[in-house]
């Protein structure tokens, strides 16, 4: 039964943007991307899936990491062209670069501050991969 997916918007390269939202405290934590098969595994499993540009196939959040994501809730926006994953981030940490959250740079007087500390070395998480 996947004819919900037919109601989703794909762009041209069968991709649709997902955002990956704390579902607790509202935080949005990050941004990817999905093809058909990541978001039908999603709700199958409830643990997100997405799809690498960089690598061309599913990349199983937390999969070198060990941060994965459990879904609670996978909404879409009023076009169908946004998936929202309402999510618990196993380890606290969603960013390759070792916070929180991939959104810790914000716009003061003109230049991009980092507002958000790093919680564990990348070297550490990934080993060089990063």
């Amino acid at each position: 039964m996947t004819g919900w997916l037919d109601q989703i918007a794909w762009n041209e390269q069968g991709l649709v943007p997902a955002v990956a939202q704390d579902a607790a405290s509202g935080e949005v934590l990050m941004m990817a991307w999905m093809d058909r098969e990541a978001l039908a595994e999603t709700a199958r499993t409830g643990v997100a899936v997405y799809f690498s540009r960089s690598r061309g196939r599913l990349w199983r959040k937390g999969e070198s990491s060990g941060h994965t994501q459990r879904v609670h809730a996978i909404r879409i926006d009023c076009d169908a062209d946004v998936v929202l994953l309402q999510v618990e981030q196993v380890g606290g940490i969603a960013c390759h670069t070792g916070r929180r959250t991939c959104f810790y740079r914000e716009l003061r007087d003109g230049a991009w501050t980092e507002i958000a500390p790093v919680l564990k070395d990348p070297e550490s998480i990934y080993g060089g991969e990063v």
